[in-house]
């Protein structure tokens, strides 16, 4: 019962962004613009109010943020491995890379625990809280590691990187309002009650908009054309990445409470905004949207295992 209790409210609302799309219910561009609405402002607001109100105890949630950052370290590599054994050119081998480890955290992860009690852990702040200090820096790797890797398929390493690194880097929201929450609440500064919350407002909305989007996106992608390599990328996401958490997180003895939130975010499927990345930056189109939507099905079983088994 807390499997389904846990996940089905995530996928039942993918469900319906489906449902909504395909029906013609709402426009063709209605639930892209809310994912950029969401992209924009909703899930900055979340961050910034997030890590602002309690980014002074981020200390805690250091042993959470480095198994998180050993086991994706880990991923990258299993994914060139992984092309490299499926012949997957190299001008594609990015795209490839960039699926198998930039993991939707927001409008899955988040929502997935946010749906199971928020107990308090032993550092003496919310798993709720926990979670957020641990997506907050995990989405500033993944922006960095997302634009070197789709970069190397494109470029050498060098200083003809630098621009579209940078520019990707300086227009991406929720790097921009993480940066923001962590100086804000650096700072010793509080915010004003109404401000606190119209942000928290904004920031609720980010997470049912998100996985609406995320089903709408669903219905464009053929599953049936040129599947196996997008599927090959699926799989080392959603099933080889939790394994490697689970590893990285026993070697660093965290506690049952922060692995299971570990291999929660871990099992999550492909990022959407990756398949934007790999459009700016010249990536392989097909193989982006392959991998994100393979990636929602193949999570539904790993997300199960872990939320069941813990």
């Amino acid at each position: 019962m807390q499997i389904l209790n846990t996940l089905a409210p995530v996928f039942l609302m993918i469900a319906v962004g489906v449902g909504l799309q395909k029906s013609g219910f709402v426009s063709e561009n209605f639930l892209k613009e809310a994912n950029r609405v969401t992209y924009w402002l909703g899930l900055p607001a979340l961050l910034f109010s997030q890590l602002a109100g309690s980014f002074h105890h981020a200390s805690g949630a250091g042993l959470m943020l480095t198994a998180m950052l050993v086991a994706t370290l880990l991923v990258i590599l299993a994914g060139y491995g992984v092309a490299a054994m499926l012949r997957v050119p190299g001008a594609v081998a990015g795209t490839f890379v960039q699926g198998c480890f930039r993991g939707n955290l927001a409008f899955v992860g988040l929502p997935v625990i946010f749906s199971l009690p928020d107990s308090p852990l032993a550092w003496g702040v919310s798993a709720r809280t926990a979670a957020v200090l641990t997506v907050a820096p995990m989405m500033v790797f993944y922006n960095i590691g997302g634009v070197v890797v789709l970069l190397l398929s494109q470029h050498r390493l060098g200083w003809s990187m630098v621009k579209p690194f940078m520019k990707q880097l300086a227009t991406t929201p929720p790097l921009l309002a993480t940066l923001a929450g962590i100086a804000f609440a650096l700072g010793g500064w509080t915010l004003p009650a109404f401000i606190d919350k119209t942000l928290s407002a904004l920031g609720e909305m980010a997470l049912p908009l998100g996985l609406l989007g995320v089903g709408g996106s669903l219905i464009t992608v053929n599953l049936r054309a040129n599947w196996r390599v997008p599927l090959a990328s699926a799989l080392v996401k959603t099933l080889l990445s939790p394994l490697l958490g689970w590893a990285a997180g026993r070697a660093l003895g965290l506690g049952a409470a922060e692995l299971r939130m570990l291999l929660i975010l871990m099992a999550c499927p492909t990022a959407i905004v990756s398949y934007t990345m790999a459009l700016e930056l010249k990536g392989d189109e097909a193989l982006a949207s392959g991998a994100i939507a393979w990636s929602v099905l193949t999570s539904v079983v790993s997300l199960a295992v872990v939320v069941g088994a813990m």
